[in-house]
């Protein structure tokens, strides 16, 4: 009898609801030995009063994450070696602390304790993240819990900013003001938040989860893992499009409409459908999968609308239409009427870097102008809301002598940049400092340049796309490359023509295309020029990337 052959099996996933619960890689074990909520504990009761060396490593480089800690990087250490240090030789005794800010919303009262926050514990450091948080550095283990103690006590929070969980929710700056907005997602948000977040429910996601709610198309819905924005239903009236599966990083994907509409009331219940779906079908295995966009691109969208409706909703969602794509990006700089006949003034920092001390400074300049209500944005951006026709003026002059410009040059305006060098141990290259001073040299360079369209400029200091490179105009990510002295120095590989909106996409992708960061400031100006000359009329950075010959990209 000859002998069989035996039957492959198929590897497994790391799937829990078919049965594939073993841990399957160093992070799921930790999740596994303990949920990452309750690190709190012993951050208060020991590692605060015993000091940095007494931190578990695995709450150290894991558990930490779930409250908004990470290590930053220790200083004077190249961006060459990134990759060839263990995490411990990279880990400075100093943390990154990021302060979760849902909708970006902010009163006056809770941006004064932020920022004091800032000047008491993090040697004034702050920066508004495209993700509307605020980060701080340079924070002791010492000082977590009366860090915590200041915030809870204005109604903020650190739970869950990092870490394998439902992390902060994108949502409009201008929620229930603006004039344009087909829904107010705030109640849907404010739901999520107080039922979701920090329950163990939803505690130990197999990788980060990203979500936006707006009634505008002005949180990068398509970039997220799940994005509710506001669409008209011819019978319903006002709601939700969903979609699912957006993400960048090393496998960028845009995210793929589900085809339904949900009214506001019903977003909280179909958000935590979708998680649970992540959560139980999620690929474990291996962490580079892990993400719910590689599930949705198995998938595809209409598979995982039945599994969402048949095993963790019981109903049908109602089919929708797919809202209108705006003609350009919603970012909210400039003076603009809410419908209640104020004005939200939005104003530009430098590549997001601000201070604790600018923070407490524009809090007393908001209220000055008769304003209580303060907004971040995904772009890096800051809002004041409710100001009076009378205190625009003023208060303009106020934010410009802070840094935060209102009518800024269209550099300013379209740059973004993520931690970079400075702080963060996965970083190759300096960004934020590095997007400052190319902002200031375009300035100079294309003085009475102005494009009747924006360029964005997005500066990333590795492959992970924090600031969004994939999708940006003209995206620069960071690395080491060799100048024309055959030295390795600090340069980008750049991304052209990648876009949101009207161009949701990732451009164009041209083999070898790098620039030193010495040379950063010639190229961009030598790219916008000869887009300026050479496009149609009407014709967006985008569109000409991709017709464009690749000579001229260079």
């Amino acid at each position: 009898m000859p002998p069989t052959t035996p039957v492959k099996r198929k590897r497994g996933e790391g799937q829990w609801k078919l049965g594939h619960r073993e841990p399957l890689n160093p992070n799921e074990r930790t999740k596994k030995d303990d949920d990452g909520l309750n690190v709190r504990s012993r951050i208060e009761n020991i590692y605060s009063k015993r000091g940095f060396d007494s931190i578990d490593p695995a709450d150290l480089r894991g558990r930490f994450r779930w409250w908004g800690l990470y290590t930053q990087r220790k200083p004077g250490i190249d961006g060459g070696r990134t990759a060839a240090l263990e995490p411990e030789e990279l880990d400075d005794r100093y943390f990154m602390l990021r302060v979760r800010i849902d909708g970006g919303a902010l009163t006056t009262d809770q941006l004064r304790v932020v920022g004091e926050i800032s000047q008491d514990h993090a040697r004034d450091t702050a920066d508004v993240t495209d993700r509307q948080n605020i980060q701080y550095h340079w924070i002791e283990i010492e000082d977590v819990p009366a860090i915590w103690q200041k915030l809870e006590a204005v109604g903020l929070q650190t739970t869950e900013a990092c870490g394998d969980t439902p992390r902060v929710i994108l949502g409009s700056p201008v929620a229930g003001i603006s004039v344009d907005e087909t829904i107010d997602g705030t109640p849907a948000v404010r739901t999520i938040l107080d039922r979701y977040i920090g329950s163990p429910e939803f505690s130990n996601l197999p990788r980060k989860f990203k979500t936006a709610i707006s009634g505008l198309q002005d949180i990068a819905h398509e970039v997220n893992d799940v994005s509710f924005v506001g669409v008209e239903h011819p019978d319903h009236g006002p709601g939700f499009d969903v979609w699912v599966g957006g993400g960048l990083s090393t496998n960028p994907k845009i995210a793929q409409r589900l085809g339904a509409w949900v009214p506001l009331e019903d977003v909280p219940e179909v958000w935590a459908g979708i998680v649970s779906i992540f959560r139980d079908y999620g690929y474990r295995r291996l962490r580079h999968r892990a993400r719910i966009k590689f599930l949705i691109a198995d998938w595809g969208a209409q598979e995982f609308r039945r599994v969402l409706e048949e095993e963790y909703l019981g109903r049908k969602l109602a089919d929708g239409p797919a809202p209108v794509i705006p003609e350009r990006p919603i970012d909210h700089v400039g003076v603009h009427k809410q419908k209640d006949g104020l004005n939200y003034v939005g104003a530009a920092p430098a590549s997001g870097r601000v201070s604790g001390s600018t923070l407490v400074a524009l809090a007393k300049a908001a209220e000055t102008a008769g304003s209580r209500r303060v907004r971040l944005t995904p772009y890096q951006k800051v809002v004041v809301l409710d100001v009076p026709d009378e205190n625009v003026a003023s208060l303009s002059a106020e934010l410009a002598a802070l840094g935060l410009q209102v009518t800024p040059s269209p550099w300013r305006r379209s740059t973004m940049a993520c931690t970079g060098i400075e702080f963060c141990k996965l970083a190759i290259v300096e960004t934020k400092e590095r997007a400052i001073r190319l902002v200031e040299d375009l300035e100079q360079r294309l003085a009475g340049v102005s494009p009747d369209v924006p360029i964005s400029i997005h500066l990333n200091g590795c492959p992970n796309a924090c600031a969004r490179t994939q999708v940006a105009d003209i995206g620069l990510k960071g690395q080491i490359v060799t100048d024309a002295d055959g030295n390795q120095v600090e340069g980008f590989q750049v991304h052209l023509g990648g876009g949101l909106g009207l161009d949701a996409g990732f451009g164009r992708k041209l083999r070898g295309l790098k620039v030193t960061s010495a040379e950063l400031g010639d190229y961009v100006e030598r790219l916008v020029r000869r887009f300026l000359a050479q496009r149609t009329e009407g014709e967006r950075f985008a569109q000409w990337v991709l017709r464009a010959e690749e000579a001229d990209l260079k």
